[in-house]
């Protein structure tokens, strides 16, 4: 069973046994609007908790992309260099950025479920 969380970033993190997906949130990409660039994490990273891990250019602004749980990188999504646009029509699913190891699941619970994140959302 996979569990998503969600950072006050606007990061998700989809947890698979001992890995953990993460991108952005459909929200996060309606803010940037129209994604022209992401520069991803490099396998191997060793990544904490807050940590910057990469950044996404979009036609508005430049934003960084925080790791929410501790890890190590063991992929990236190496399709959005070249289209990152994706990133736009599917933020929460074929535009995820990178997976990482989970070093501590106990992390996930300074992270919002997905009820907690709609709530967030809704006051900003």
């Amino acid at each position: 069973m996979s569990d998503i969380r969600y950072t006050e970033d606007h990061e998700w993190v989809r947890i698979d046994g001992d890995t953990a997906t993460v991108g952005i949130t459909d929200y996060a990409q309606e803010q940037l609007g129209d994604i022209v660039f992401i520069d991803l994490p490099e396998i191997g990273a060793a990544l904490a908790q807050g940590d910057d891990a990469a950044v996404v250019e979009s036609v508005k602004a430049a934003s960084d992309i925080y790791a929410p749980i501790t890890g190590e990188i063991e992929e990236v999504n190496d399709t959005l260099e070249g289209e990152p646009g994706r990133i736009n029509e599917d933020a929460e699913g074929e535009g995820w950025f990178f997976r990482l190891s989970v070093s501590d699941t106990a992390e996930l619970d300074n992270l919002m479920d997905e009820e907690a994140y709609q709530a967030f959302v809704k006051k900003l």
